[in-house]
């Protein structure tokens, strides 16, 4: 009887820690987006040497964004607010399942406009999360998709312009790396950022910008 009370015990302390760790998991910032994205996959499958797009709400509201590139195959795995410290968390849950030909990203806007760094710091954020996917996949290209300049946000323009600078800096040292510019295309003839193209938020875009993007991310995408 004594035996199975602490057996019972030990069983009881054991749900405990597991019921907590699930806890603080759920809790973690955007744990629910990630479980979403293995339901999809387990719903739908994986494609053979998808292209990835990771990163934060540009990429998450380009819902369609297959119909943009026809005969390409994209999983977008972008969820909306992240910022890179995000896709350093959750990397290998971003990464492992799709063993993609090539991967492209759009992310720092949100860590800028949210969490006050230096551009060097969010660069330092960058160069992680780069290489966590060359530990895992050393020879897959990689682009980065610049920053837009999203006209609520006018005040972090020279931080985001410094950090593009910076990125793009950092790419060209390295393999298999693009960076893509998407700013110019979205700028007027008097080159300013033409603010029809966003949506009423003056953040996120309407399908017209997307169509500017198409444009320019094209001819990087394998």
């Amino acid at each position: 009887m004594k035996y199975n009370r602490q057996l019972f015990k030990k069983f009881f302390l054991l749900a405990l820690i597991l019921n907590s760790l699930l806890f603080f998991a759920q809790d973690k910032p955007y744990w629910k987006e990630i479980q979403e994205f293995k339901k999809l996959d387990q719903t739908n499958g994986i494609p053979k040497k998808p292209i990835l797009f990771v990163g934060s709400s540009s990429f998450t509201y380009w819902k369609d964004v297959n119909d943009y590139f026809p005969g390409k195959t994209i999983i977008n795995r972008g969820f909306g607010g992240s910022r890179l410290l995000d896709l350093n968390n959750y990397a290998d849950d971003l990464l492992d399942p799709y063993n993609p030909k090539q991967i492209v990203i759009y992310c720092g806007e949100n860590d800028i406009a949210t969490d006050n760094p230096t551009p060097a710091e969010v660069l330092e954020r960058f160069k992680i999360f780069f290489e966590k996917i060359r530990s895992k996949y050393p020879k897959v290209p990689v682009a980065y998709v610049s920053i837009k300049y999203s006209p609520s946000r006018e005040q972090f323009w020279p931080q985001m312009k410094e950090l593009n600078e910076s990125i793009e800096a950092y790419l060209k040292t390295q393999k298999r790396a693009k960076y893509i510019d998407i700013t110019k295309v979205m700028n007027d003839e008097n080159g300013k950022v033409r603010t029809d193209i966003f949506k009423g938020d003056m953040l996120h875009m309407k399908p017209e910008g997307y169509r500017l993007w198409t444009k320019v991310i094209a001819p990087y995408l394998k």
